[in-house]
């Protein structure tokens, strides 16, 4: 009888010990250390040419029993339209994340390189995708591997061959903006913030694939490269995140689009607003300047140059 009641004790203990871990959407490399070999964890190496890394890399040494998915072209973005890095359709995505061993009761830490800021947009764009598909239970690595690396953790090498899983995706629209809701908010008292570097945002510079230089009319800047610290993939905390909101004009009381060239920067804005610094109502514009631009009948705003930009620079 002791035995039965010590047996019916542990069954319900282990649900309450899952939901205890309290997984937020940016975890430590001593928390990950805590946790590493949980049954119901997936650590999600998403590594890449944007990085520098392939597969080979993570071959040559990732964190112990973590998974590999190629962020750039395992099938996390896909081109349509001529327009680069959109979401793939639902299903796709969900034989993706079925195939790496994640269902919908999975919590899920994604880990980037560690090398900067763009590669840590890598993992907070593999992060908004599973959030678009309905799945909370993830989160990021602060500092990515480099971070695991540098703190001693302890390293593994070769191939680990993920045991496929069902993986059910419960889609949200109101995460993903598209064009029409760009234009929508530009007339109805919306906001639109540019995750991009300044030149691209002044018109200075501009992404290849953009038919011009610019950004849409009335939108705020802010640089996604001041989301980390300088040369590393650790996210500027919170405080610092909504300091630099307001720096930037942005009001957090009113609904919000990031954008940035394909949706990739953005989504480390969007990471950083939403999860970190609490900002609700803010979506992504996964389109971002490239497809803006592809019709020459939408507007962009560029520099005031000459007297006028010396004016406007006095003045406002």
């Amino acid at each position: 009888m002791r035995r039965l009641i010590l047996i019916t004790l542990l069954a319900l203990a282990l649900p309450l010990s899952a939901s205890a871990r309290n997984l937020q959407p940016l975890v430590s490399v001593d928390w990950l250390a805590g946790h590493l070999g949980d049954d119901d964890l997936v650590v999600l190496d998403v590594r890449s040419a944007i990085d520098g890394s392939d597969r080979g890399d993570f071959e040559a040494g990732h964190i112990p029993g973590a998974v590999y998915s190629n962020y750039t072209t395992a099938g996390w973005r896909v081109d349509r339209n001529g327009v680069p890095g959109v979401l793939p359709p639902k299903e796709e995505l969900a034989r993706l994340i079925g195939s790496l061993g994640i269902d919908n009761d999975k919590d899920v830490v994604i880990v980037p390189a560690g090398v900067g800021s763009t590669d840590f947009g890598s993992a907070a764009r593999v992060y908004w995708t599973f959030k678009v598909l309905g799945h909370d239970r993830v989160a990021i690595l602060n500092g990515g591997y480099r971070a695991w690396v540098e703190a001693g953790q302890p390293v593994a090498t070769g191939w680990n061959e993920a045991e496929p899983a069902h993986f059910e995706a419960d889609f949200r629209p109101e995460l993903i903006a598209s064009a029409r809701d760009v234009e929508t908010a530009r007339h109805n008292d919306g906001q639109l913030i540019d995750n991009r570097p300044a030149d691209q945002f002044l018109g200075r510079d501009k992404h290849p694939a953009s038919r011009a230089p610019g950004t849409i009319p009335g939108a705020l800047n802010l640089e996604e490269s001041r989301l980390t610290r300088e040369g590393t993939a650790f996210l500027v905390d919170g405080d610092t995140i909504r300091a630099l909101m307001d720096d930037a004009g942005v009001d957090r009381n009113r609904q919000a689009i990031s954008f940035c060239n394909t949706g990739h920067w953005a989504a480390l804005g969007w990471f950083a607003m939403s999860e970190i610094a609490g900002y609700e109502n803010l979506s992504m514009y996964d389109g971002s300047m490239v497809e803006w631009t592809q019709d020459e009948n939408r507007p962009l705003q560029t520099e005031r140059r000459g007297l006028a930009g010396l004016l406007d620079r006095l003045f406002n």
